[in-house]
């Protein structure tokens, strides 16, 4: 299929204009039926709107010197995923310790808590159960391979 043919070389592309900004790193590419191209980047501090035009910019370059698409017929978007996008990379996790997390596991129960440790194979949150005088912290080990779905709460 020509999409994922595409969508590889557009990862190539960002892995090498990522290459020389170590700081952002590539979360996902997605290509739309009307060769709208979705790149979500994320930045171990943020993505601020000026690197998002930056890459856009440099990216759009790339695909139009590739000939991809030899009318020029497409669209390009280079955005961070929202907070609302569960987290993907283990980077994602890493930059997210210390907020509240809610965990969908392979069995659809949940658990939220403040994310504390992420290593290869696993994550740490702290949870509280109950209120007041019979409030229960404990700490949870919760492997990768349990995980459904993970995303970032806010809390206000």
């Amino acid at each position: 299929m020509a999409t994922d043919n595409n969508i590889n070389l557009i990862e190539q592309f960002l892995q090498s204009i990522l290459a020389e900004e170590p700081l952002y790193f590539l979360v996902s590419v997605k290509i739309k039926p009307t060769n709208n191209i979705k790149v979500f980047l994320d930045g171990d501090s943020g993505l601020p709107i000026e690197k998002c035009v930056y890459f856009n910019r440099k990216l759009y370059k790339f695909i139009e010197e590739a000939g991809i698409y030899p009318e020029g017929e497409f669209s390009l978007e280079v955005s961070s995923p929202g907070i609302d996008e569960p987290l993907q990379l283990i980077r994602q996790y890493q930059k997210n310790i210390g907020r509240t997390i809610q965990v969908v596991f392979t069995d659809d129960t949940i658990k939220e808590g403040v994310l504390e440790t992420v290593a290869e194979a696993d994550i740490m949150i702290q949870c509280t159960t109950g209120k007041g005088k019979k409030a229960v912290t404990e700490q949870v080990l919760i492997p990768f391979s349990n995980i459904k779905s993970t995303t970032v709460q806010i809390k206000f």
